[in-house]
């Protein structure tokens, strides 16, 4: 019973300091910016498609609902829990505090710098297993991009075709 104590408390406390990581590095911050760059891209994407293909400009309404269901969908919230867990599973306790330091701007004692060499070789494996937990836990907007596109369309082409012209 005491083994499991001590070894749901220390993955409690790695845990603990990979949340706290993952604020002090401003992880949320700049992940929420990259995918907002990304869902402008989207958008221009689409509304470019649109414009080529049917020579119609989608309205801003239907810009924002594409990008709200973009920011619900990729919102930090929604995966950090699991980033800092995956951090808690692949960097010690004594790397994690590392650096938690170091984007404290408290330095790195030279005795350090073999813990932080160990540290950045894991650096492409915990990105590897981050990606693919976002990509697993990630709901895709591309459906409900499609439909809600394609019936704007489909009301433009409506509306214009029941216009009558007088002449």
């Amino acid at each position: 019973m005491s083994l499991v104590l001590v070894t749901s408390t220390a993955t409690a406390d790695a845990v603990r300091d990979a949340n706290r990581l993952l604020k002090i590095a401003d992880l949320g911050s700049r992940f929420e910016t990259r995918a907002m760059d990304q869902t402008h891209k989207i958008i221009r994407t689409y509304s470019s498609i649109v414009n080529m293909s049917a020579s119609i400009i989608l309205p801003q309404k239907i810009k924002n609902s594409i990008a709200n269901c973009y920011a619900e969908a990729y919102s930090w919230q929604r995966f950090a829990p699991g980033i800092a867990k995956i951090f808690a599973d692949n960097l010690s306790q004594k790397e994690l505090r590392l650096l938690i330091n170091f984007y404290s701007n408290l330095g790195l004692s030279p005795t350090e710098i073999d813990t932080f060499k160990t540290m950045i070789t894991k650096a492409n494996q915990i990105e590897r297993i981050s990606i693919e937990y976002i990509f697993k836990n990630s709901e895709s907007c591309v459906q409900r991009d499609a439909e809600l596109i394609n019936k704007f369309i489909a009301n433009h082409e409506i509306t214009n075709s029941n216009q009558i012209t007088i002449q």
